[in-house]
């Protein structure tokens, strides 16, 4: 039966959640004049003015709050290192013209919440450009201070083993709805994962894949003690790591 669900998972192959852009037409190392590059923003002080460029990775949900204004979160990413712009103000049909790859100018204000480096406040601009990030395995890295150097990065972690959670009846289970097992069908998915004795919670979160995902059917369908690899973004949530999941296959 195991067999069977490995098979499965490994025909699933989940697609990051945004639609894929064109081949990369740009330099992600090159900086306009006035721009930081990824070293002067990461030693930036919290609650300082930055301006940077970079490529749309993947965006996570488009809302109006009660203002009515429309923001967004995004993942971006340049050749040396990786941002989260949170809730930036963005038009719906901007939303929708930022496509895996597109370029922008952004300036804002460096911010930390809970342990996650973003940035807030955020006024954009399109450039010309496409860009999409390799993934970074960082699987070598994961019990080890570097890895909140690869923070907000495409990453992927090989070999991982599917530990119990622990539903609201106290019954082991693969997986939960919210991190508490609150939540239903469209909720997002926590579940426990384990490599060389240590166990780390990994997300799906809803709003950047959501119920009609390949990724959210594939952690629906993991059983405990499954071997697998996964693909995401280096997130950290309540000052521990929290990557967000966008693809899930059986291990190679």
């Amino acid at each position: 039966m195991k067999k069977l669900l490995l098979l499965a998972l490994a025909a699933i192959m989940a697609l990051s959640c945004v639609a894929c852009g064109p081949a990369t037409t740009d330099d992600p190392s090159k900086k306009s004049e006035g721009v930081m590059t990824y070293a002067e923003y990461a030693a930036a002080e919290f609650d300082s003015k930055v301006v940077i460029e970079a490529y749309v990775q993947a965006k996570q949900g488009h809302w109006t709050d009660d203002q009515g204004v429309s923001k967004a979160t995004f993942y971006m990413q340049d050749a040396d290192g990786a941002y989260l712009l949170y809730d930036m103000p963005c038009s719906k049909a901007d939303y929708d013209k930022m496509t895996k790859g597109s370029k922008l100018k952004v300036t804002g204000y460096k911010s930390i919440w809970d342990g996650e480096i973003e940035i807030i406040e955020a006024t954009y601009e399109f450039l010309p450009g496409n860009y999409v990030a390799p993934v970074t395995d960082v699987t070598d890295k994961l019990g080890t201070d570097d890895l909140i150097n690869y923070m907000n990065r495409f990453v992927s972690f090989k070999g991982m083993t599917v530990e119990a959670s622990k539903d609201k009846d106290g019954n082991d289970v693969a997986f939960l709805y919210k991190w508490d097992g609150s939540g239903s069908e469209g909720s997002d998915l926590y579940f426990n994962v384990s490599l060389n004795g240590q166990t780390y919670n990994f997300v799906v979160e809803s709003y950047l894949c959501g119920a009609d995902t390949d990724v959210y059917k594939a952690v629906k369908a993991l059983k405990i003690g499954d071997k697998i690899d996964l693909e995401g973004y280096l997130y950290w949530y309540n000052t521990s790591l929290n990557p967000h999941i966008t693809a899930v296959k059986a291990a190679d």
